[in-house]
């Protein structure tokens, strides 16, 4: 599956008012001097539809799904790292393999959920209607609960939609 990309921005200053030295951007943030952030991207597969929607989402439909795990950290560990990709493929990726991957994710509400439970279909329920950006915040939850120095994860449920969560204070 091609990985999707995000959009390159530059930002071009009049001469008199270029910064010094430029600092590193990631999706048009600046990162503060001496934070370290890393980016991992885990492709998923995942059905669901939407409740109290009158689009086409309303209906039972798929994704190819990526998210997109971003960590930060003050200082890096003994190895020079934020934190090791491998761990978070280990742990993170797993985690979304064996809990959403190929399932279907609907609301605890959802009448479909007592006629698909009793075909054996692999479910993931919530309290909230599935969106993208409910999905993303379960991921950053079970990146949190994890331990990981987590501060935003995006759920790109298209190669061109995106939905971001990141909690007020990290």
């Amino acid at each position: 599956m091609p990985r999707f990309q995000a959009p390159r921005r530059s930002v071009t200053f009049p001469r008199e008012t270029a910064p010094q030295r430029s600092l590193p951007t990631l999706f048009g943030t600046t990162v503060p001097p001496g934070m370290y952030r890393i980016t991992k991207h885990i492709d998923f597969c995942y059905g669901h539809r939407l409740l109290n929607y009158a689009g086409k989402c309303r209906h039972l439909h798929g994704h190819n799904a990526e998210a997109v795990v971003v960590l930060e950290g003050g200082e890096l560990d003994d190895r020079g790292m934020v934190f090791d990709f491998t761990d978070v493929k280990r742990n993170l990726a797993r985690w979304i393999d064996d809990t959403l991957d190929h399932r279907m994710i609907l609301c605890r509400r959802d009448p479909a959920v007592e006629t698909l439970r009793a075909l054996g279909e692999p479910l993931f329920l919530i309290d909230e209607n599935p969106t993208a950006e409910n999905i993303a915040k379960i991921i950053f939850e079970e990146a949190r609960n994890q331990g990981l120095p987590v501060i935003e994860v995006s759920l790109w449920e298209t190669g061109s939609s995106c939905a971001t969560y990141r909690p007020d204070s990290v």
